[in-house]
């Protein structure tokens, strides 16, 4: 009898049937979910070491994932946290095998195989990316195919020198440049410079504004009415770099919250073809701290004021979603969401001068999971506000909802 294992895919967990010791001549990789609506860009991830069980000496340069068609699909191998060392390189030390898949409405079961090739397979082309950008002031940016974003380091906030001219910005809040291309966009509007990349020059433009605001899906911990929020961000770290997922971790520093100090850890998990990125948030907490409340933010009115910004926002308790649809004179409408994964953290909303909140409750040591991102109607993906609220359900669902892999041998 197989044994079915936990499988962390995106947000949440699905089933692995353990392999058996004997090798095969393909991996058999069967994938299930119980909903009804479309599911594009599924992200399926399966451990290599049970890749490795059933193709011994598989590599990760030779390796073909087929769908049922037998299809190529783009795919990567990540090495977040090496299993094991491999001296020998049999291709045994790796983290997760991973690729994707658009679900058709109805359709929830599909099948894909895993085969070893004789030939290199060259790269894929790359649709999730993360770096830091020291040459902008400890920038950190990232992107898929369809939005890209920035949030700020500590040069950024450090005070000018004595009779020097600098930019200064003390923010933990989360920038967002809005694409109207599905290639990499980040590497090229940086060298372009910010004279340009805040207009639409073909590729799309930055016209998100973020100020000390949370922008889109910062956080902070509200105590005693009030916001407390994290300086810029301490120290980053890239896990893994596309072509399908980019994974990366943001350090806050200690920051004082009524009487309690507190820090964070943010792990984001950027997959193409998604305009809600996955983000945990943990947290630790002085003394006997049992429980947290959680601000996860929108900025209440990102937009220039010549845009003439008319802002509608929906909250959905039951979803513990909050949408927000902005539409500007001249720049198009952006539509933001939050997302909470575990609705059993719904705390409600609130708002201060600067942001919309949803509301979240987490235990020091303990990820909080919500989803954030946007959607602007330029991009020709949502054209609308009915559109864009469509999107952020479907995203609750499934984000709630997660996929199960089965594996077996062929």
């Amino acid at each position: 009898m197989p044994l079915t294992l936990p499988l962390f895919a995106a947000l949440a967990a699905a089933a692995i049937l353990a392999l058996p010791a004997s090798a095969a001549d393909k991996l058999v990789v069967t994938v299930t979910h119980p909903l009804a609506i479309a599911r594009p860009s599924e992200t399926i991830t399966v451990p290599w070491s049970e890749v490795n069980k059933a193709l011994p000496h598989a590599l990760i340069q030779k390796i073909a994932v087929r769908d049922a068609s037998g299809r190529i699909l783009p795919h990567q191998v990540t090495n977040v946290a090496p299993q094991a060392k491999d001296p020998e390189r049999i291709g045994a030390a790796y983290g997760d095998l991973i690729f994707q898949h658009d679900f058709a409405p109805g359709e929830q079961s599909a099948t894909f195989t895993v085969e070893q090739t004789e030939t290199v397979s060259p790269p894929f082309p790359v649709k999730a990316f993360a770096r830091q950008v020291p040459e902008r002031l400890d920038d950190f940016a990232w992107e898929n195919d369809r939005l890209a974003h920035r949030t700020y380091g500590p040069a950024l906030a450090a005070p000018a020198p004595a009779g020097a001219v600098k930019e200064v910005l003390v923010t933990s809040g989360l920038d967002l440049w809005c694409k109207r291309v599905d290639y990499p966009v980040v590497d090229r509007w940086y060298n372009k410079g910010h004279d340009h990349y805040h207009f639409d020059q073909g590729e799309g433009m930055d016209m998100y504004g973020v100020s000390a605001s949370r922008g889109c899906g910062g956080t902070g911990v509200w105590a005693d009415g009030r916001l407390h929020v994290s300086s810029n961000y301490k120290s980053a770290r890239v896990l893994a770099n596309g072509p399908v997922r980019a994974i990366f971790e943001l350090t806050y520093d200690t920051w004082a919250a009524d009487g309690v100090f507190v820090s964070e850890v943010k792990r984001f998990t950027v997959d193409a073809g998604r305009n809600l990125d996955r983000i945990e948030s943990t947290f630790a907490a002085t003394g006997k701290t049992p429980e947290l409340t959680i601000g996860i933010g929108l900025h209440k009115n990102p937009a220039d004021k010549n845009q003439d910004p008319l802002v509608t926002l929906t909250p959905d308790a039951s979803a513990g979603t909050l949408a927000q649809w902005i539409a500007q004179k001249t720049n198009g409408a952006l539509g933001t969401a939050i997302v909470l994964v575990d609705p059993a953290a719904f705390a409600g909303f609130a708002e201060d001068a600067r942001n919309s909140l949803v509301l979240a409750k987490v235990a020091p040591g303990q990820p909080l999971r919500y989803l954030a991102g946007a959607g602007w109607d330029r991009a020709g993906h949502y054209p609308d506000q009915a559109s864009w609220l469509a999107y952020v359900a479907t995203e609750s669902a499934r984000a709630r909802s997660p996929v199960t892999v089965t594996l077996s041998t062929r």
